[in-house]
């Protein structure tokens, strides 16, 4: 197989704008894959063999695939690409092309119009497929993107690839390519999908098995529980709920003291307020706390006057809910105000506007206004 990609390679390269060179990485395979690609790296300079001396698995594989060509060929993009032509060569040049418009991260999908998966797959390689790459999806919280499990993409290195720790994978088979995707992403690569044609193996057996549903699912959960952003949403979630709590039981005592059920959900929502701002400022987001005396008084109001919405919104779900449906729903009417209203106005206004977390294009001007 090696020697019918090294063979195409001259003439995928002519049709593309850019200079590409090929590595190969061999674990030292039973055919010797790698005495082959030693012959054409003498013959030409654009052909390279990696030879580890012992199986690590292909997710250890690749990544040094990846230093290598980052180190030692100072590749300005590196493309995942698998010699057994599932992947057309043929189709390089509609990643390539990407570069041009700017992308960093370049996905060859299967699952976007104009891509697809090999008709001679049987049910159950195609299910396991196609939910593993929905499980990834929701996993890593990544919707718009469609084909998250391919092995065919092109990754710019300065700012994107080399930002990845590939010395500390969460997986050393095919689960691997999740990590690094995710890492990409959350590193901010500007993304861009172009379908490909996944084509059925012509040579060879398939190692996609079962079990790399498992792993799979194992890189998403190290990957998440490490990912600060998730971290800090979880507090968040966590002080929210402590501030419902709050609420909640400040609606209950200044409904019984005899007032209105919409000024008895305003005075709750003002307790958990101040208990969010005190555990969200020390706890949530710890690494921009808020310590002198001055600047914490400022916030605090500023948190408020934010807060204000969440006050309206809370009081007009409840305030309507229980007009409608009577006062007996008036926990039901705070829990859907808070899950489906607050919680997402909250969790907006404290990253855009208390601690400045998220940067906004065209929201500089209100952020420095703050201060």
């Amino acid at each position: 197989m090696i020697e019918a990609l090294a063979d195409e390679f001259p003439k995928i390269e002519k049709s593309l704008s850019h200079k590409m060179e090929l590595l190969v990485v061999d674990d030292t395979s039973p055919d010797k894959t790698y005495e082959v690609v030693r012959d054409y790296a003498k013959k030409y300079k654009w052909v390279h063999l990696l030879l580890n001396p012992k199986k690590e698995g292909l997710g250890k594989a690749y990544a040094k695939g990846f230093k290598y060509a980052m180190k030692e060929m100072n590749a300005d993009y590196v493309m995942e690409f698998d010699g057994d032509f599932q992947h057309r060569p043929d189709e390089m040049h509609r990643l390539v092309e990407k570069i041009d418009e700017g992308y960093e991260y370049i996905i060859g999908s299967r699952y976007i119009p104009g891509g697809s998966i090999p008709k001679e797959w049987g049910f159950n390689r195609k299910f396991l497929s196609v939910v593993g790459n929905l499980i990834a999806r929701v996993g890593l919280l990544r919707f718009g993107v469609h084909d998250l499990t391919t092995g065919f993409k092109l990754t710019k290195v300065k700012g994107v690839l080399d930002k990845v720790d590939l010395d500390h994978l969460y997986s050393n088979s095919f689960a691997y390519k999740l990590h690094i995707l995710a890492a990409c992403l959350n590193n901010g690569a500007k993304v861009a999908e172009v379908p490909i044609t996944f084509m059925a193996r012509t040579a060879g057996e398939s190692k996609i098995i079962k079990n790399e549903m498992i792993e799979s699912l194992k890189v998403i959960f190290l990957f998440q529980i490490h990912n600060p952003k998730i971290l800090r949403f979880f507090k968040f979630a966590t002080v929210g709920f402590i501030g419902y709590l709050i609420n909640a039981g400040g609606l209950e005592v200044f409904y019984r003291l005899g007032l209105a059920t919409a000024i008895a959900a305003a005075l709750g929502a003002e307790l958990a307020i101040i208990s969010n701002f005190t555990l969200n400022n020390f706890w949530t987001f710890s690494e921009r706390k808020i310590t002198s005396v001055g600047k914490l008084i400022v916030k605090f109001l500023q948190f408020n006057f934010t807060s204000l919405g969440a006050i309206l919104i809370q009081a007009v779900v409840v305030g309507v809910g229980t007009k409608l449906f009577g006062n007996q729903y008036r926990q039901i009417m705070l829990i859907i105000a808070v899950g489906f209203f607050v919680l997402p106005y909250n969790y907006a206004a404290y990253n855009i506007l208390i601690w400045k977390t998220w940067k906004i294009p065209g929201l500089g001007w209100l952020q420095k206004l703050v201060g």
